[in-house]
């Protein structure tokens, strides 16, 4: 889950660990010392191994709003070893399976896009590299993509709520009564706690990493995020079972999940920023089909280039019967949007490439 600037400041939540508890995106921060709206997980159990240690975080025990190096360690591990947790949906459990817009206008954006964590691994100190391993990702069975007013690329065309609900399958993503998706689950935030003093909002991304919302880190592959304090201090949250590059709208298929990550500190590796060594596919994509289309912006800016791609993609999708804010979500799961030329001064040209054969 994500939002997009220009727009209101986005002010950093009072993050917190809460104790253990029987049951169980973005500012106005929560009241000081109210409690995060516990909900259940619905995900699947990841299957034990005989692997390196093993130790689990589950999220109603081990949850944060926000990033601060002075949240005390949720669990110490050592480098090497995997740890299996729980995850909240980026709306923190507050829309259920007949969510509707007026739900969406309900939600309380300050206990949204809760963390597990935070993890400190035994060694790691600011210059190091932590990698983080995502070996499997488990998503539950129903997911949510909201028009939150205010928030995505298109805020300003779209300023009221609405949500698509997904039903979330073993390999397809049912998108309302929209589109046929493939399941493609991933962790849209995975990232360690800055050396600045806190607390610091989950929304926007930073050097250490965080709300990367990048659909590439799914199993298999290895985020590598420079170290900023003495145990790196890493958290994850908000995972998906689908998205498109660019989430124009704000949102992905937003769910709950199981996770399994193993982390190694890399004392050799020196890095300023994110980097993600991609894993080799093991199963070729789905075919694409042979209605492809991609609608371009064209001009000296990339962000209204990118307005003007996804606009044109709206307007594309509606001659085939998707009403507006459907056809809004859709290109946020399932649309991608590339930048297709920086070079030839003074216009940049941006892409959205969708197919036109996930609609049903």
């Amino acid at each position: 889950m994500a939002t997009t600037l220009p727009g209101p400041s986005r002010l950093a939540a009072e993050p917190r660990v809460l104790p253990p508890s029987p049951g169980a995106p973005i500012p106005p921060a929560p009241i000081p010392g109210a409690p995060i709206p516990a909900a259940p997980i619905a995900a699947a159990p990841i299957p034990r191994s005989n692997g390196a240690p093993l130790h689990t975080l589950h999220h109603p025990d081990h949850r944060h709003l926000g990033w601060d190096a002075e949240l005390p360690a949720a669990r110490w591990v050592t480098s090497g070893d995997r740890v299996e947790l729980t995850l909240q949906d980026a709306f923190g459990g507050q829309l259920g399976p007949d969510a509707t817009a007026a739900d969406v206008a309900a939600v309380d954006l300050g206990a949204a896009n809760p963390l597990t964590g935070p993890i400190d691994v035994e060694g790691a100190q600011p210059g190091d590299t932590l990698a983080v391993h995502v070996e499997e990702v488990h998503p539950g069975q129903v997911g949510w993509t909201a028009i939150i007013p205010g928030f995505g690329l298109l805020a300003d065309r779209f300023p009221d709520p609405h949500v698509v609900v997904s039903r979330i399958g073993d390999d397809e993503v049912r998108f309302g009564d929209i589109a046929r998706l493939e399941r493609r689950p991933f962790l849209g935030v995975v990232g360690l706690a800055p050396a600045e003093p806190g607390p610091h909002s989950v929304i926007p991304p930073r050097r250490v990493g965080g709300n990367l919302d990048c659909r590439d880190v799914r199993p298999g592959a290895t985020l590598l995020l420079p170290v900023e304090v003495a145990g790196a201090r890493l958290s994850l949250g908000d995972p998906h079972a689908a998205q498109g590059d660019g989430e124009v709208c704000g949102t992905a298929v937003e769910t709950t999940a199981t996770a399994l990550v193993r982390v190694e500190v890399r004392h050799d590796v020196l890095i300023d920023q994110p980097q993600l060594e991609l894993p080799a596919d093991v199963t070729p994509p789905p075919a694409a089909g042979p209605h492809r289309r991609m609608t371009m912006g064209v001009g000296p800016d990339l962000y209204a280039g990118a307005w003007d791609a996804v606009s044109a993609m709206i307007e594309l999708l509606g001659r085939h019967g998707v009403d507006p804010e459907d056809a809004y979500a859709l290109c946020s799961v399932a649309g991608h949007l590339r930048i297709l030329e920086v070079v030839d001064t003074p216009n940049w040209t941006v892409g959205l490439e969708l197919d036109l054969d996930v609609l049903v």
